[in-house]
């Protein structure tokens, strides 16, 4: 079996996502061929897992203090260049077309009447699930970016519907944390401002994670460049996150027993979306903007959800090879059948 697999690449979670699949398509004996979109070649790091894979420009949003900024996003889409790229790319050789929210493969696999199989959180809005922050131009971005013909949606819980739980590492809970740790992971925001957010909570200790790295004045803020092995090790013994509202890494928390306080990105009807899932499943706090006071009530809980997520990449690789049945309410409900939902005390640790 040979599979086309495309990544949108901004931010990271489509590509965390993409990691875990690699592996278990690769233990599977499936012979994969990765493309990633939506970032220059240079700021990819961390991807020795998609051995061979390929760049192309795709199309992004752009950001500008902590929100879309769609004007930026129309000034900067290249589509002479994006034609280009899904006139370049040929699909005659896979037997499956994956896209995990990546418009060149969706795209190039409809112009060669290709079925494509969509695997990823966007996926999930094609139900009728927790939804914040639609606009006419979010609802036409959803259905037409990365189109599928099949689309298999992730989310933290069913909602009553076919999806399926998030792709993520399954490691083992730690049996310690330090109760004080807190990672910091808002790669939109002005990194000064997050730093100037955090100052004056000196009993706590940030590790903050960005692609544009500040300086710290602060003994207890140190600032970070991108890394996953860094951020895994820092992830693994802290006792919450503060993010934007991201599926994949809100997704890592859960599974690893972490309190969560997210801020979306403005005008992001996804980040929004999650957000008012997270509050919604009491799986986590939110706020709407660096609100210092929502940080400091936030900081001093110490409530969070720990849930054990079965290893769903592996049933989906499983899923792949007996032919992509039908997925039923059987199927659905024998997965989630393998979820596990508990309140952890924090101060316990």
């Amino acid at each position: 079996m040979r599979i086309f697999y495309g990544v949108q690449g901004t931010g990271n979670g489509h590509i965390t996502r993409a990691r875990v699949m690699a592996k278990e398509l690769q233990l599977a004996g499936i012979e994969v061929s990765f493309q990633f979109t939506g970032r220059a070649l240079d700021k990819f790091f961390d991807m020795d897992v998609f051995n061979h894979y390929q760049v192309r420009t795709g199309l992004t949003f752009n950001t500008e203090k902590g929100q879309v900024s769609y004007l930026k996003t129309a000034r900067d889409v290249k589509p002479i260049t994006f034609i280009k790229d899904i006139r370049a790319l040929d699909l005659s050789g896979y037997d499956h077309v994956i896209t995990d929210f990546e418009p060149v493969t969706a795209w190039a696999a409809k112009r060669q009447k290709k079925a494509v199989l969509g695997i990823g959180h966007q996926y999930a809005f094609n139900y009728p699930i927790p939804r914040a922050g639609s606009d006419p131009i979010a609802n036409q971005v959803m259905k037409y970016f990365a189109p599928a013909d099949v689309g298999v949606g992730l989310h933290w819980h069913h909602f009553g519907q076919p999806i399926l739980p998030p792709i993520i590492e399954t490691p083992e809970t730690p049996e310690k944390i330090n109760k004080n740790k807190i990672i910091v992971y808002l790669p939109f925001e002005d990194q000064n401002s997050v730093t100037n957010s955090l100052a004056n909570f000196r009993q706590f200790e940030f590790h903050i994670y960005s692609p544009d790295v500040a300086v710290s004045n602060f003994d207890h803020i140190t600032c970070n460049p991108l890394s996953r092995t860094g951020f895994q090790n820092d992830l693994y013994d802290c006792a919450g996150i503060i993010s934007n509202a991201g599926f994949e890494l809100a997704s890592e928390a859960l599974q690893l027993g972490k309190k969560i306080l997210v801020k979306p990105l403005h005008s992001q009807m996804e980040q929004i979306s999650n957000a008012a899932a997270l509050k919604e499943l009491g799986y986590g706090h939110t706020m709407q903007d660096m609100d210092v006071s929502a940080i400091e009530n936030w900081l001093h809980d110490n409530h969070a959800i720990h849930i054990t997520y079965p290893n769903i990449a592996k049933i989906l690789v499983q899923w792949l090879q007996e032919g992509m049945p039908k997925m039923d309410a059987n199927f659905i409900e024998t997965v989630w059948e393998g979820v596990n939902v508990l309140k952890v005390d924090l101060s316990k640790f």
